[in-house]
Parts: C-alpha cells; structure tokens; sequence
C-alpha cells in the first residue's frame, strides 16, 4: 500500500467518525493554543521590561543609598541606624571620574500644583540639566532647566505634557507662573508625550532644579544618582569607581549599592525566560491530555474496527502496514489539530494585543515549533499501543469479530 493509499484510508476514517475526531482536533488544538498564547504573553512580559529599562538611557549606573544585605537586613539597621544619605557633594565628586561622562541627581516627591483655580497632585522630580540626556528625554517646547551649579535653587520647571493640558489647554505655558506647594516657578519648557516608563507616567510629571526640590520638600538627600559611562567599554570602570568614590567619602562605610543598566536587564532576562518556559511547559500539559484522549478514543476504534482490520489482513497486509494505518489517523489529527491550534493561539495573541497595545506579545519561534512538534509526537506517541494492539490480531479471529 502505497503512502498516498494509506493517508487517504486514514482521512476516510476519520471522516467516518466526524464527533470522534473533532473531539480530539478540538483537545489538540487547545493544548496548542495555550501553549503559543502563554509563551507569547511571557515574551511579551519580558520585551517590555526590557524597553522599559532601555528606554532609561545607555551605558547607565545607577547609585542607590543604602548597602544590598544578603540577609536582607544590614547589621546596621538592627541597632537603629540608617545608612548615609546620598548628597549632590557625592554627586559631584563622581565627575571626578574618568569613565564617567555626567550624571544627574534625583530627588522625588509629590506636591500640589495650582494655576488660577486649577490644582491637582503632581509628582515633582528635582533634577539637573543633564537629566535630559542621561534619560534620553524629549523636550517638546521651550528649554529644560539651566544649567550650572547643582547647588543653586532657581524657580524654574519643565511641566510633563499631561500636566500643561490640564493646566493650559492649548494656550502658551512657556513663561507662566504655576505654584507648587507654597512655591512660585515659572514654567521654561514642556516635555514630549513619552507615556509610562519604569512604572510611572512622565507625561504626569513637573521637573525642577534639584536644590529647588530640596528646599520645596525640606531635604538635602538623593534618592538616586544616575551615572552615565563615557562608553559601553567603561561601564565597569565607572561602577568601580562610582562605588569607590561614595565609600570613601562616607569615611569607609561600605552603605551605597551601585548597579548597572545592563546587569538588571540580564537579570530580569533569565527570570522572565524561566517564566516563559514555565508557562509554557504547564500550558503543554493539556497536549498529553489530548494524547491520552487520542490512545482512547483510538482503542475503542480498534474494537469498533475489527472486521475491518481482519479483512487486511486477509488479503495480505502485513502488520507494520495495519501499523501504519493507526499512526497515520494519528498524524492527521495532530496535525489538523496543531494547524487549528497556531490559528486560536495567533487570534489571541492579536486580541491580547489590541488589548494592551502597550504589551509586545508574540510568540516566540520555538514555542511555535515545539507546541507543533509536541503535538505531533504526543498524537504518533499514544498510537503506539493501540497501533500494536490492531497489528496483532488475527485475521480469522477478527473477521468472526471477536
């Protein structure tokens, strides 16, 4: 029997039992689609963080107050003390550097803006001119802030764009007083529409001098210090020398933690492909549903078939060919399965995306490849036994039909 002959007696099988193998092309493909909707869901989880972070600027280090405790909590916080506070002394003394080309300093918090009658909260970043290219943010209109001495207040902002609308509407900004807290400052710049960017919105945003921040929310700390490397070839140099430089200032006390851009990325990276294959291998769990599914539904064909099975045999068929007859139904509900099941999972996959346009779901190629070759497998791989069982029978036996 020729391969053609035998795909075309397995087609006219199934089309002989139309529920039974719809069924089991319908168990197929939604093991399938899981799988392809799961893994892109996954990849799309780990692409935007991996924007979001890129988004940040290049060749970054990042210096944060505080020492990163193994055990979760420094010795020094168990006697009630608190680590050294980060200062824009210790930020300028980092351009000291050779591998550091500038660095902005940030100080956060939340104020009342007003214009006129108009308020709202609004979370006011206090921030150097270097800001602009350390982040790589775009400046809409006007300018940013002045460059010069970190230490000097000016009641200067930049006001995010969402801000200036509610605030403005269509009119000019540029020039306007705003006051935030019991503060005047004029507006000098608006920012582009940027959106959402490590978890929160810089359209949503005022930006002032860093000294003003200080005197607006009564503090002289840093809440982080971004450092930008004068090249990828010197981000470790600058780490190194960002950490030396912090330490020895706070007398040797060893109370800043100094990451990089590129070690978060690689960090988030693994755990988020660990994720990804995770959900991937619990969402192929329902394709060794649909196999067993497949084995019994193939052995009741095998008692339902006796007869038939007998009278191959009886006119020559050996028993690797009867074999052949099972796996290749088989074949043809996985494939027809994981056919239907690349279409479901791809339909969701756009769903989800014009869902949460902002999430890049896609499924990744292997995901694709395995949930297919899995499918297929699972479909050859539970035949087996009762391929073997239709092979054994004896043709006389069968065609009495016991």
């Amino acid at each position: 029997m020729k391969l053609i002959d035998i795909l075309q007696f397995a087609s006219d099988s199934l089309r002989g039992s139309r529920s039974r193998a719809l069924l089991m092309i319908l168990a197929m493909s939604i093991g399938v689609a899981a799988v392809v909707v799961l893994t892109a869901l996954g990849e799309g989880a780990r692409r935007y963080v991996i924007n979001q972070f890129s988004s940040l600027g290049t060749n970054l280090v990042i210096v944060f107050p505080g020492r990163t405790e193994t055990a979760g909590v420094g010795p020094g916080m168990l006697l009630g003390q608190i680590p050294h506070e980060l200062s824009l002394d210790d930020a300028q003394e980092l351009l000291r550097s050779h591998a550091i080309a500038r660095i902005a300093p940030l100080t956060i918090g939340s104020s009342q803006i007003s214009l006129g009658a108009l308020n709202r909260e609004v979370v006011v970043l206090g921030s150097t001119a270097d800001l602009l290219e350390v982040r790589h943010m775009s400046l809409g209109q006007g300018q940013f802030l002045p460059a010069g001495d970190m230490h000097a207040s000016a009641s200067v902002c930049v006001l995010g764009s969402k801000i200036k609308r509610e605030l403005f509407g269509q009119q000019n900004a540029i020039g306007a007083w705003v006051r935030l807290g019991d503060r005047r400052f004029r507006v000098v710049g608006v920012m582009a529409s940027q959106g959402e960017s490590m978890g929160f919105n810089t359209d949503e945003i005022v930006i002032v001098p860093v000294a003003s921040a200080h005197l607006l929310f009564n503090t002289s700390g840093l809440f982080r210090i971004l450092v930008e490397a004068k090249s990828r070839d010197t981000i470790a140099a600058a780490q190194r020398d960002a950490e030396s430089i912090i330490v020895r200032r706070h007398h040797g006390e060893h109370d800043v933690t100094v990451i990089t851009q590129d070690a978060v990325l690689a960090t988030f990276d693994r755990i988020l492909r660990a994720l990804t294959l995770a959900v991937g291998g619990i969402a192929a769990i329902s394709l060794s549903v649909a196999g067993i599914l497949i084995m019994n539904v193939m052995l009741i064909a095998v008692s339902q078939r006796v007869k038939e099975i007998g009278l191959l045999k009886a006119l020559g068929a050996p028993a690797v060919q009867i074999r052949n007859l099972f796996f290749a139904e088989a074949i043809l509900l996985s494939g027809i399965g994981s056919v239907v099941g690349l279409l479901l999972g791809e339909a969701g996959v756009w769903l989800i995306g014009k869902i949460y346009p902002l999430l890049p779901v896609s499924a990744p190629w292997w995901a694709v490849v395995a949930a297919i070759g899995t499918s297929l497998g699972t479909g050859i791989l539970f035949s087996v036994w009762p391929a073997r069982r239709a092979a054994r029978l004896d043709a006389v036996t069968a065609l009495a039909g016991r």
